[in-house]
């Protein structure tokens, strides 16, 4: 059954597509929030801040095993397609 999952690594490990907020990024968020923790900020006075950057991957193996074509567009704007 074609699937989307949130994380690369379902896509990685089998499964159709993936499409989610980029980890790394969200890690960095987590560096400057820490940081300014450190320097005396008060947690509940820090703004909530949402994920920009999305990162997707096609696994073009599952696409051809599910006998799926998936358009051309859909290839040029994914950030990683996984043989």
């Amino acid at each position: 059954m074609p699937t989307i999952y949130s994380s690369r690594a379902y896509a990685a490990a089998g499964g159709l597509m993936s499409y989610g907020v980029s980890i790394t990024e969200g890690y960095h968020q987590v560096g400057v929030y820490v940081g300014r923790i450190l320097k005396g900020d008060k947690p509940a006075d820090l703004p909530v801040v949402n994920s920009l950057k999305f990162k997707s991957a096609i696994n073009l193996t599952t696409a051809r095993a599910l006998n799926l074509e998936v358009p051309p567009a859909v290839l040029a704007n994914a950030d990683e397609l996984i043989q």
